[in-house]
């Protein structure tokens, strides 16, 4: 697990589809984008204060009858990235209740009711890509990530903060 400040780190947000991105037209008090298609440049979040970045392995112990040797087995890799920011609109409130998924390959918005194509060309448009970029110029990348979840903090002096939690089963990109 890693933890970056916001004043550390940009991140940016595109959708694994490459003709459309998520707007947040309709959304009070929001203008721009949420999320560029893939082809475009990737929307900065702004007023960023926290990212925590996760990586997990899922492992199985098998044994076998009769041998004393133990197979440990890779079930899953798991990637999560929560996103902190200062809140001003009501963007990624409306963005967890509609657009969790990404964008679809018909350019509609993933209801989240249908799995996701086996076919590696249809995966593409699945989800989102967080692109984390540091300082000193590396990045890491979470391809297919999903939004799982999306709190808002409250303050006694009235200031707030807003998270969004994303997971991805995809492997990570690092440059």
């Amino acid at each position: 697990m890693a933890y970056f400040l916001g004043r550390d780190v940009s991140v940016g947000l595109l959708t694994e589809n490459t003709t459309n991105g998520v707007t947040t037209a309709g959304v009070a008090n929001a203008t721009g984008t949420f999320a560029d298609n893939k082809s475009g440049t990737a929307v900065a979040v702004s007023d960023l204060t926290g990212v925590d970045i996760g990586l997990a392995v899922t492992d199985e112990d098998i044994t076998y009858m009769g041998k004393k040797s133990v197979l440990k087995a890779e079930i899953k890799r798991e990637t999560t990235v929560s996103l902190t920011r200062k809140k001003s609109d009501m963007v990624w409130d409306k963005i967890f209740e509609l657009a969790r998924w990404g964008i679809d390959s018909t350019d509609a918005i993933h209801d989240g009711l249908t799995e996701p194509p086996d076919d590696a060309a249809a995966i593409e448009d699945f989800g989102y890509a967080i692109i984390v970029t540091l300082k000193t110029g590396s990045t890491l990348t979470v391809h297919n990530a999903q939004i799982t979840g999306h709190t808002v903090s409250l303050n006694a002096d009235g200031s707030t903060e807003e998270t969004m939690e994303f997971i991805s089963y995809s492997d990570v990109e690092v440059n």
